[in-house]
């Protein structure tokens, strides 16, 4: 009876186990081997050969290289993060209200998330073209934008932004519409003009939302990859080199697996801690 009972209590984990199974072989084995690789000097074919503790580590945060990647990468974050989110904002804004052709426009508005990073990055390459790209052509300039250290950067954070804020239009257009109505309503027959409304009413109305999507467009700014290996590759110089495409150059072009191991734990660590903070921040500023 008490195995039975035991039996009975274990069923519902059960189910559990292929998930759990997933997770194993594809998060917490990479996982966990990535921090073992860290530790080590590896070969050309990514083995472990030679223990040096923090050895990895310690010449990631004296190398300039490094250093340089983290302030590029904090850099492209914050104009990603902002731009998508002020962008999918405001088209959200835009559609929030019916009128004729407002389906052809939520589609054009959402229709970046559909689009691959790597295709968006090709168009944009002829876009930004210094002599037959049309953003040249249509401004009358001649800036040869992704080959100058002054601009790459600023494009590659801008077309990353566009291609984010696809997802963002549709979290917010989610959010405008579960908020009531009728305070706003209410707030016009005291007088509150269109700018209040928004700052008193729209934005904590869409606090839940704004957390969230601050969160995940932080993770994926980080992640960014396609748009850097398409237009720039790292360059002009280092001035595109983010920490995911440093980790890819040290580990597939200069054979150092121990090393791109460390950034990787690194680039968690410092991902780990700021979603920390922002949740810690969460109480204070966000209205369920």
């Amino acid at each position: 009876m008490k195995v039975k009972a035991m039996v009975k209590k274990a069923g519902p984990y059960a189910y559990l186990v292929p998930a759990l199974a997933v997770f194993a072989v594809f998060l917490f084995y990479p996982f966990f081997k990535t921090i073992y690789l860290s530790l080590y000097k590896t070969n050309k074919m990514g083995q472990a050969r030679l223990f040096v503790g923090a050895g990895n580590y310690k010449d990631l945060l004296t190398s300039s290289s490094f250093l340089n990647s983290l302030v590029v990468t904090g850099v492209f974050v914050a104009i990603v993060v902002s731009v998508s989110m002020l962008l999918g904002l405001f088209t959200a804004l835009l559609c929030n209200k019916t009128f004729p052709g407002i389906r052809v426009f939520s589609t054009a508005y959402a229709l970046p998330m559909a689009i691959a990073s790597s295709s968006a990055a090709m168009i944009f390459k002829i876009m930004l073209h210094p002599s037959i790209g049309i953003v040249n052509k249509l401004t009358g300039l001649n800036i040869n934008w992704i080959s100058d250290p002054k601009y790459a950067l600023l494009c590659v954070a801008l077309v990353t932004a566009w291609l984010n804020s696809g997802i963002n239009f549709l979290y917010f257009s989610a959010g405008l519409s579960n908020i009531d109505e009728s305070i706003y309503e209410r707030a016009s027959v005291d007088g509150a003009g269109a700018w209040a409304k928004f700052f008193h009413l729209t934005l904590p109305g869409l606090s839940p939302i704004l957390f969230y999507t601050l969160v995940v467009n932080i993770i994926q700014a980080f992640q960014s990859f396609g748009q850097v290996k398409v237009l720039t590759q790292g360059g002009p110089g280092e001035s595109t080199n983010l920490i995911v495409y440093s980790i890819y150059r040290d580990a597939f072009f200069n054979y150092r697996f121990g090393g791109a191991a460390a950034q990787s734990v690194l680039l968690f660590g410092i991902i780990m801690i700021l979603t920390l903070c922002m949740f810690r921040l969460e109480k204070k500023g966000v209205n369920y």
